[in-house]
Protein backbone atom coordinates (compact mmCIF):
# COMPACT_ATOMS: atom_id res chain seq x y z
CA UNK A 1 0.00 0.00 0.00
CA UNK A 2 1.31 3.44 -0.92
CA UNK A 3 2.64 5.46 2.03
CA UNK A 4 0.53 8.50 1.16
CA UNK A 5 -2.69 6.43 0.93
CA UNK A 6 -1.98 4.81 4.32
CA UNK A 7 -1.21 8.15 5.89
CA UNK A 8 -4.33 9.87 4.48
CA UNK A 9 -6.53 6.91 5.53
CA UNK A 10 -5.29 7.10 9.11
CA UNK A 11 -5.81 10.87 9.21
CA UNK A 12 -9.37 10.46 7.81
CA UNK A 13 -10.17 7.77 10.37
CA UNK A 14 -8.86 9.92 13.20
CA UNK A 15 -10.87 12.91 11.91
CA UNK A 16 -14.05 10.78 11.92
CA UNK A 17 -13.33 9.63 15.47
CA UNK A 18 -12.83 13.23 16.57
CA UNK A 19 -16.10 14.19 14.89
CA UNK A 20 -18.04 11.47 16.72
CA UNK A 21 -16.27 12.35 19.98
CA UNK A 22 -17.32 16.01 19.60
CA UNK A 23 -20.86 14.92 18.67
CA UNK A 24 -21.06 12.67 21.74
CA UNK A 25 -19.81 15.41 24.08
CA UNK A 26 -22.31 17.93 22.72
CA UNK A 27 -25.13 15.30 22.78
CA UNK A 28 -26.35 13.14 25.56
CA UNK A 29 -23.99 10.21 25.20
CA UNK A 30 -22.97 8.53 28.35
CA UNK A 31 -19.58 8.73 30.01
CA UNK A 32 -18.71 5.23 28.84
CA UNK A 33 -19.17 6.01 25.12
CA UNK A 34 -17.30 9.32 25.38
CA UNK A 35 -14.40 7.64 27.24
CA UNK A 36 -14.34 4.86 24.63
CA UNK A 37 -14.10 7.33 21.74
CA UNK A 38 -11.50 9.37 23.65
CA UNK A 39 -9.34 6.26 24.14
CA UNK A 40 -9.84 5.39 20.48
CA UNK A 41 -8.62 8.86 19.38
CA UNK A 42 -5.55 8.60 21.63
CA UNK A 43 -4.65 5.20 20.16
CA UNK A 44 -5.14 6.54 16.62
CA UNK A 45 -2.81 9.46 17.35
CA UNK A 46 -0.15 7.08 18.71
CA UNK A 47 -0.45 4.73 15.73
CA UNK A 48 -0.37 7.69 13.31
CA UNK A 49 2.85 8.98 14.89
CA UNK A 50 4.44 5.52 14.78
CA UNK A 51 3.37 5.06 11.18
CA UNK A 52 4.76 8.43 10.08
CA UNK A 53 8.02 7.91 12.03
CA UNK A 54 8.65 4.36 10.83
CA UNK A 55 10.04 5.52 7.47
CA UNK A 56 12.08 8.30 9.08
CA UNK A 57 13.68 5.80 11.46
CA UNK A 58 14.69 3.62 8.53
CA UNK A 59 16.11 6.65 6.68
CA UNK A 60 18.00 7.71 9.84
CA UNK A 61 19.41 4.19 10.24
CA UNK A 62 20.35 4.16 6.57
CA UNK A 63 22.20 7.49 6.90
CA UNK A 64 23.99 6.28 10.02
CA UNK A 65 25.22 3.24 8.10
CA UNK A 66 26.53 5.52 5.33
CA UNK A 67 28.33 7.69 7.90
CA UNK A 68 30.04 4.56 9.25
CA UNK A 69 30.87 3.31 5.72
CA UNK A 70 28.65 0.24 6.20
CA UNK A 71 27.79 -0.46 2.58
CA UNK A 72 27.46 -4.26 2.90
CA UNK A 73 24.07 -4.30 4.66
CA UNK A 74 21.15 -5.30 2.44
CA UNK A 75 17.55 -4.33 3.17
CA UNK A 76 15.00 -7.18 2.66
CA UNK A 77 12.66 -6.82 -0.34
CA UNK A 78 9.39 -8.85 -0.34
CA UNK A 79 8.02 -7.44 -3.62
CA UNK A 80 4.59 -6.93 -2.03
CA UNK A 81 4.20 -3.38 -3.33
CA UNK A 82 4.32 -1.75 0.10
CA UNK A 83 6.04 1.57 0.76
CA UNK A 84 8.62 -0.30 2.88
CA UNK A 85 9.49 -2.47 -0.10
CA UNK A 86 9.96 0.59 -2.32
CA UNK A 87 12.10 2.24 0.32
CA UNK A 88 14.30 -0.86 0.70
CA UNK A 89 14.78 -1.10 -3.07
CA UNK A 90 16.01 2.52 -3.19
CA UNK A 91 18.27 1.96 -0.17
CA UNK A 92 19.88 -1.11 -1.77
CA UNK A 93 20.44 0.76 -5.07
CA UNK A 94 22.14 3.67 -3.28
CA UNK A 95 24.30 1.32 -1.20
CA UNK A 96 25.33 -0.59 -4.31
CA UNK A 97 26.39 2.66 -6.03
CA UNK A 98 28.29 3.86 -2.96
CA UNK A 99 30.01 0.50 -2.64
CA UNK A 100 31.04 0.64 -6.30
CA UNK A 101 32.39 4.19 -5.91
CA UNK A 102 34.28 3.21 -2.77
CA UNK A 103 35.85 0.23 -4.56
CA UNK A 104 36.85 2.47 -7.48
CA UNK A 105 38.39 5.06 -5.16
CA UNK A 106 40.27 2.37 -3.28
CA UNK A 107 41.57 0.93 -6.56
CA UNK A 108 42.71 4.38 -7.72
CA UNK A 109 44.33 5.05 -4.34
CA UNK A 110 46.22 1.75 -4.42
CA UNK A 111 47.25 2.39 -8.05
CA UNK A 112 48.66 5.85 -7.37
CA UNK A 113 50.23 4.69 -4.11
CA UNK A 114 51.97 1.89 -6.02
CA UNK A 115 53.17 4.33 -8.71
CA UNK A 116 54.29 6.76 -6.00
CA UNK A 117 56.26 4.10 -4.17
CA UNK A 118 58.07 2.80 -7.25
CA UNK A 119 59.07 6.09 -8.91
CA UNK A 120 62.80 6.48 -9.47
CA UNK A 121 62.65 9.92 -7.79
CA UNK A 122 62.56 9.89 -3.99
CA UNK A 123 59.26 11.25 -2.64
CA UNK A 124 58.25 12.08 0.93
CA UNK A 125 55.00 13.55 2.25
CA UNK A 126 54.55 14.75 5.82
CA UNK A 127 52.04 16.82 7.80
CA UNK A 128 52.43 19.90 10.00
CA UNK A 129 53.34 17.73 12.99
CA UNK A 130 56.19 16.20 10.96
CA UNK A 131 54.60 12.74 10.80
CA UNK A 132 55.57 11.05 7.52
CA UNK A 133 52.61 9.79 5.52
CA UNK A 134 54.36 8.25 2.51
CA UNK A 135 58.02 7.38 1.99
CA UNK A 136 58.68 5.66 -1.32
CA UNK A 137 61.33 3.06 -2.14
CA UNK A 138 63.61 5.53 -3.97
CA UNK A 139 63.65 7.89 -0.95
CA UNK A 140 64.58 4.99 1.36
CA UNK A 141 67.39 4.02 -1.00
CA UNK A 142 68.70 7.59 -1.30
CA UNK A 143 68.58 8.19 2.48
CA UNK A 144 69.81 4.64 3.19
CA UNK A 145 67.04 3.96 5.73
CA UNK A 146 64.50 1.18 6.18
CA UNK A 147 61.74 3.37 7.62
CA UNK A 148 61.09 6.89 8.89
CA UNK A 149 58.25 7.89 11.19
CA UNK A 150 58.89 11.63 11.51
CA UNK A 151 60.65 14.11 9.24
CA UNK A 152 62.91 15.17 12.13
CA UNK A 153 64.66 11.77 11.87
CA UNK A 154 66.27 12.97 8.60
CA UNK A 155 68.53 15.17 10.74
CA UNK A 156 70.37 11.98 11.72
CA UNK A 157 71.00 11.29 8.03
CA UNK A 158 72.08 14.81 7.05
CA UNK A 159 71.53 18.04 9.00
CA UNK A 160 71.76 20.25 5.90
CA UNK A 161 69.10 18.19 4.13
CA UNK A 162 66.77 18.36 7.14
CA UNK A 163 67.23 22.14 7.34
CA UNK A 164 66.49 22.54 3.61
CA UNK A 165 63.29 20.46 3.84
CA UNK A 166 62.05 22.48 6.82
CA UNK A 167 62.85 25.92 5.36
CA UNK A 168 62.01 25.52 1.68
CA UNK A 169 58.63 26.78 0.54
CA UNK A 170 56.51 25.96 -2.52
CA UNK A 171 58.66 25.90 -5.64
CA UNK A 172 61.88 26.17 -3.64
CA UNK A 173 64.82 23.94 -4.53
CA UNK A 174 68.32 23.36 -3.26
CA UNK A 175 71.34 21.20 -4.05
CA UNK A 176 72.57 19.12 -1.11
CA UNK A 177 75.53 16.75 -0.86
CA UNK A 178 75.05 13.69 1.33
CA UNK A 179 77.27 10.73 2.16
CA UNK A 180 76.03 7.34 0.97
CA UNK A 181 77.51 3.82 1.03
CA UNK A 182 77.67 4.02 -2.78
CA UNK A 183 79.58 7.31 -2.64
CA UNK A 184 78.80 11.01 -2.40
CA UNK A 185 75.34 11.90 -3.73
CA UNK A 186 74.38 15.32 -5.07
CA UNK A 187 70.66 15.69 -4.34
CA UNK A 188 68.28 18.11 -5.96
CA UNK A 189 65.68 18.85 -3.25
CA UNK A 190 62.34 20.29 -4.42
CA UNK A 191 59.39 21.15 -2.14
CA UNK A 192 55.68 21.74 -2.74
CA UNK A 193 53.25 22.79 0.01
CA UNK A 194 49.68 21.51 -0.33
CA UNK A 195 46.40 21.97 1.49
CA UNK A 196 44.01 19.02 1.60
CA UNK A 197 40.85 18.78 3.74
CA UNK A 198 42.03 21.70 5.83
CA UNK A 199 45.38 20.05 6.62
CA UNK A 200 48.69 21.42 5.34
CA UNK A 201 51.41 19.04 4.27
CA UNK A 202 54.61 19.06 2.24
CA UNK A 203 55.63 16.95 -0.74
CA UNK A 204 59.42 16.64 -1.02
CA UNK A 205 61.20 15.20 -4.04
CA UNK A 206 64.79 13.96 -3.84
CA UNK A 207 66.68 13.31 -7.06
CA UNK A 208 70.27 12.12 -7.26
CA UNK A 209 71.81 14.19 -10.05
CA UNK A 210 75.42 13.23 -9.35
CA UNK A 211 75.94 11.47 -12.69
CA UNK A 212 74.26 14.31 -14.61
CA UNK A 213 76.43 16.86 -12.80
CA UNK A 214 79.59 14.87 -13.52
CA UNK A 215 78.62 14.66 -17.17
CA UNK A 216 77.88 18.39 -17.33
CA UNK A 217 81.05 19.14 -15.39
CA UNK A 218 83.12 17.15 -17.88
CA UNK A 219 81.37 18.89 -20.76
CA UNK A 220 82.01 22.27 -19.12
CA UNK A 221 85.69 21.47 -18.65
CA UNK A 222 85.98 20.40 -22.27
CA UNK A 223 84.30 23.62 -23.44
CA UNK A 224 86.51 25.66 -21.14
CA UNK A 225 89.67 23.96 -22.41
CA UNK A 226 88.55 24.63 -26.01
CA UNK A 227 87.97 28.31 -25.21
CA UNK A 228 91.24 28.68 -23.32
CA UNK A 229 93.32 26.93 -25.98
CA UNK A 230 91.61 28.92 -28.73
CA UNK A 231 92.18 32.29 -27.05
CA UNK A 232 95.70 31.46 -25.90
CA UNK A 233 96.72 30.08 -29.30
CA UNK A 234 95.31 33.18 -31.01
CA UNK A 235 97.64 35.27 -28.86
CA UNK A 236 100.65 32.95 -28.63
CA UNK A 237 100.88 32.04 -32.34
CA UNK A 238 101.56 35.57 -33.68
CA UNK A 239 103.82 36.34 -30.69
CA UNK A 240 105.86 33.20 -31.31
CA UNK A 241 105.99 33.81 -35.07
CA UNK A 242 106.98 37.47 -34.72
CA UNK A 243 109.54 36.71 -31.99
CA UNK A 244 111.08 34.02 -34.25
CA UNK A 245 111.29 36.45 -37.16
CA UNK A 246 112.97 39.15 -35.03
CA UNK A 247 115.36 36.61 -33.54
CA UNK A 248 116.37 35.34 -36.98
CA UNK A 249 116.90 38.87 -38.27
CA UNK A 250 119.04 39.85 -35.29
CA UNK A 251 121.10 36.62 -35.41
CA UNK A 252 121.78 37.22 -39.12
CA UNK A 253 122.94 40.75 -38.40
CA UNK A 254 125.20 39.58 -35.56
CA UNK A 255 126.76 36.78 -37.66
CA UNK A 256 127.52 39.18 -40.50
CA UNK A 257 128.63 41.87 -38.04
CA UNK A 258 126.14 44.32 -39.48
CA UNK A 259 124.58 47.19 -37.61
CA UNK A 260 120.89 47.94 -37.67
CA UNK A 261 119.78 50.73 -39.94
CA UNK A 262 117.16 53.24 -38.66
CA UNK A 263 114.55 51.48 -40.87
CA UNK A 264 115.49 48.07 -39.44
CA UNK A 265 115.44 49.51 -35.94
CA UNK A 266 111.94 50.89 -36.59
CA UNK A 267 110.79 47.43 -37.81
CA UNK A 268 112.18 45.79 -34.67
CA UNK A 269 110.47 48.35 -32.47
CA UNK A 270 107.18 47.76 -34.29
CA UNK A 271 107.54 44.00 -33.84
CA UNK A 272 108.36 44.37 -30.14
CA UNK A 273 105.40 46.74 -29.73
CA UNK A 274 103.11 44.18 -31.41
CA UNK A 275 104.42 41.45 -29.08
CA UNK A 276 103.75 43.74 -26.11
CA UNK A 277 100.15 44.44 -27.22
CA UNK A 278 99.38 40.78 -27.79
CA UNK A 279 100.94 39.93 -24.40
CA UNK A 280 98.78 42.58 -22.72
CA UNK A 281 95.73 41.10 -24.47
CA UNK A 282 96.64 37.69 -23.12
CA UNK A 283 97.12 39.11 -19.60
CA UNK A 284 93.72 40.83 -19.86
CA UNK A 285 92.11 37.54 -20.91
CA UNK A 286 93.65 35.71 -17.93
CA UNK A 287 92.51 38.54 -15.63
CA UNK A 288 88.94 38.21 -16.93
CA UNK A 289 89.08 34.47 -16.40
CA UNK A 290 90.34 34.98 -12.84
CA UNK A 291 87.48 37.37 -12.02
CA UNK A 292 85.00 34.82 -13.36
CA UNK A 293 86.51 32.01 -11.28
CA UNK A 294 86.79 33.95 -8.00
CA UNK A 295 83.45 35.50 -7.10
CA UNK A 296 83.41 36.53 -3.42
CA UNK A 297 80.77 35.08 -1.08
CA UNK A 298 77.72 37.39 -1.01
CA UNK A 299 77.26 39.58 2.08
CA UNK A 300 73.49 39.45 2.48
CA UNK A 301 71.49 42.44 3.64
CA UNK A 302 68.24 44.30 2.94
CA UNK A 303 68.16 46.14 -0.39
CA UNK A 304 65.50 48.75 -1.10
CA UNK A 305 64.80 48.18 -4.78
CA UNK A 306 63.33 51.66 -5.32
CA UNK A 307 66.50 53.28 -4.01
CA UNK A 308 68.64 50.83 -6.00
CA UNK A 309 66.83 51.82 -9.22
CA UNK A 310 67.36 55.54 -8.43
CA UNK A 311 71.09 54.97 -7.88
CA UNK A 312 71.40 53.11 -11.19
CA UNK A 313 69.60 55.92 -13.01
CA UNK A 314 71.98 58.54 -11.58
CA UNK A 315 74.99 56.35 -12.39
CA UNK A 316 74.01 55.91 -16.05
CA UNK A 317 72.36 59.30 -16.57
CA UNK A 318 75.10 60.71 -18.83
CA UNK A 319 75.08 57.66 -21.11
CA UNK A 320 71.29 57.64 -21.31
CA UNK A 321 71.07 61.36 -22.15
CA UNK A 322 73.93 61.18 -24.67
CA UNK A 323 72.11 58.48 -26.65
CA UNK A 324 68.60 59.86 -26.11
CA UNK A 325 67.42 56.80 -24.18
CA UNK A 326 64.34 56.91 -21.95
CA UNK A 327 64.60 54.89 -18.74
CA UNK A 328 61.30 53.73 -17.22
CA UNK A 329 61.11 52.39 -13.67
CA UNK A 330 58.19 50.21 -12.54
CA UNK A 331 57.81 48.81 -9.01
CA UNK A 332 54.95 46.84 -7.47
CA UNK A 333 54.86 47.36 -4.55
CA UNK A 334 56.92 50.57 -4.26
CA UNK A 335 58.49 49.51 -0.93
CA UNK A 336 59.72 46.16 -2.30
CA UNK A 337 62.72 44.85 -0.33
CA UNK A 338 65.27 42.32 -1.61
CA UNK A 339 67.64 40.28 0.57
CA UNK A 340 71.03 40.01 -1.12
CA UNK A 341 74.49 41.50 -1.65
CA UNK A 342 74.03 45.16 -2.63
CA UNK A 343 77.29 45.45 -4.62
CA UNK A 344 76.89 42.17 -6.49
CA UNK A 345 73.26 42.83 -7.47
CA UNK A 346 74.29 46.33 -8.57
CA UNK A 347 77.05 44.78 -10.68
CA UNK A 348 74.56 42.45 -12.38
CA UNK A 349 72.07 45.24 -13.13
CA UNK A 350 74.78 47.62 -14.39
CA UNK A 351 75.98 44.90 -16.76
CA UNK A 352 72.43 44.26 -18.04
CA UNK A 353 71.74 48.00 -18.43
CA UNK A 354 75.02 48.51 -20.31
CA UNK A 355 74.06 45.67 -22.65
CA UNK A 356 70.63 47.26 -23.14
CA UNK A 357 72.21 50.66 -23.93
CA UNK A 358 74.48 49.07 -26.53
CA UNK A 359 71.52 47.16 -28.02
CA UNK A 360 69.71 50.48 -28.64
CA UNK A 361 72.51 52.10 -30.70
CA UNK A 362 70.74 51.61 -34.05
CA UNK A 363 67.14 51.66 -32.79
CA UNK A 364 64.59 54.35 -33.61
CA UNK A 365 62.64 53.85 -30.38
CA UNK A 366 65.07 53.93 -27.46
CA UNK A 367 63.39 52.79 -24.25
CA UNK A 368 64.76 50.74 -21.35
CA UNK A 369 62.29 49.51 -18.74
CA UNK A 370 63.57 48.56 -15.30
CA UNK A 371 60.81 46.73 -13.39
CA UNK A 372 60.45 44.79 -10.13
CA UNK A 373 57.48 42.82 -8.81
CA UNK A 374 56.41 39.68 -6.93
CA UNK A 375 55.14 36.81 -9.10
CA UNK A 376 52.39 34.26 -8.36
CA UNK A 377 54.85 31.96 -6.56
CA UNK A 378 55.93 34.75 -4.17
CA UNK A 379 59.34 35.21 -5.83
CA UNK A 380 60.87 38.66 -6.35
CA UNK A 381 61.45 39.37 -10.05
CA UNK A 382 63.59 42.14 -11.58
CA UNK A 383 63.41 42.65 -15.36
CA UNK A 384 65.52 44.76 -17.71
CA UNK A 385 63.75 45.26 -21.04
CA UNK A 386 65.00 47.14 -24.10
CA UNK A 387 63.43 47.99 -27.46
CA UNK A 388 66.57 47.04 -29.39
CA UNK A 389 67.11 44.75 -32.37
CA UNK A 390 66.89 41.56 -30.28
CA UNK A 391 69.14 38.51 -30.11
CA UNK A 392 69.20 35.73 -32.69
CA UNK A 393 67.86 32.37 -31.53
CA UNK A 394 71.19 30.60 -32.08
CA UNK A 395 72.99 33.10 -29.84
CA UNK A 396 70.34 32.94 -27.09
CA UNK A 397 71.45 29.45 -26.04
CA UNK A 398 75.09 30.56 -25.78
CA UNK A 399 75.06 34.04 -24.26
CA UNK A 400 75.70 32.74 -20.72
CA UNK A 401 78.73 30.67 -21.83
CA UNK A 402 81.99 32.27 -20.62
CA UNK A 403 83.80 34.37 -23.28
CA UNK A 404 80.97 34.04 -25.81
CA UNK A 405 79.97 37.47 -27.12
CA UNK A 406 78.00 38.91 -30.03
CA UNK A 407 79.68 42.31 -29.67
CA UNK A 408 82.62 43.56 -31.69
CA UNK A 409 84.25 44.67 -28.46
CA UNK A 410 83.65 42.68 -25.31
CA UNK A 411 85.19 40.00 -23.13
CA UNK A 412 82.11 37.77 -23.06
CA UNK A 413 82.20 37.29 -19.29
CA UNK A 414 79.57 39.84 -18.17
CA UNK A 415 76.53 37.58 -18.47
CA UNK A 416 78.48 34.54 -17.21
CA UNK A 417 79.50 36.55 -14.17
CA UNK A 418 75.88 37.70 -13.67
CA UNK A 419 74.64 34.12 -13.82
CA UNK A 420 77.16 33.00 -11.20
CA UNK A 421 76.20 35.88 -8.90
CA UNK A 422 72.52 34.93 -9.24
CA UNK A 423 73.34 31.30 -8.40
CA UNK A 424 75.17 32.51 -5.28
CA UNK A 425 71.90 34.26 -4.35
CA UNK A 426 69.93 31.00 -4.83
CA UNK A 427 68.32 32.61 -7.87
CA UNK A 428 68.49 32.46 -11.62
CA UNK A 429 68.71 34.64 -14.70
CA UNK A 430 66.65 34.08 -17.85
CA UNK A 431 66.39 35.82 -21.19
CA UNK A 432 63.71 36.12 -23.84
CA UNK A 433 64.12 38.03 -27.08
CA UNK A 434 62.26 38.77 -30.31
CA UNK A 435 64.17 39.99 -33.35
CA UNK A 436 63.18 43.53 -34.23
CA UNK A 437 61.26 44.05 -30.98
CA UNK A 438 63.73 43.80 -28.11
CA UNK A 439 65.12 41.73 -25.27
CA UNK A 440 64.18 41.10 -21.63
CA UNK A 441 66.56 39.77 -18.99
CA UNK A 442 64.77 38.37 -15.95
CA UNK A 443 66.37 38.03 -12.51
CA UNK A 444 64.55 35.52 -10.29
CA UNK A 445 65.13 35.61 -6.54
CA UNK A 446 63.72 32.58 -4.71
CA UNK A 447 63.89 34.34 -1.35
Amino acid sequence: MDYKVGLLGRIALMAASLFFLAFGISGEWGVFMISLFLILVVFQIVFLLRYSESSFKKVRLFLDNIKQDKYTQLYPVKFDGTETDDLHIEFNAILAKLKEDQAEKEANYQYFRSVFKHLSIGLITFGENGEIQILNVAAKRILNVDELKNISEIEQVNKELHLAIQNLRTGGSELIKIAHPDGIMQLSVYVIELLMRGERFKLVSLQNIQSELEEKEMEAWQNLVKILTHEIMNSIAPISSLAGTLKGELEDRIENNQSLSPADMEDCMMGISTIEKRSQGLISFVSDFRSLAHIPTPKFGSIGISRLFDQLEILLQNQLEAQGITLRKELNPNELILFGDQHQIEQVLINLLQNAIQALEDSEEKIITLSAFIDEAGKIIIEVTDTGKGIEEEALSKIFIPFFTTKKKGSGIGLSLSKQIMRRHKGNIQVRSTLGEGTTFKLIFNG
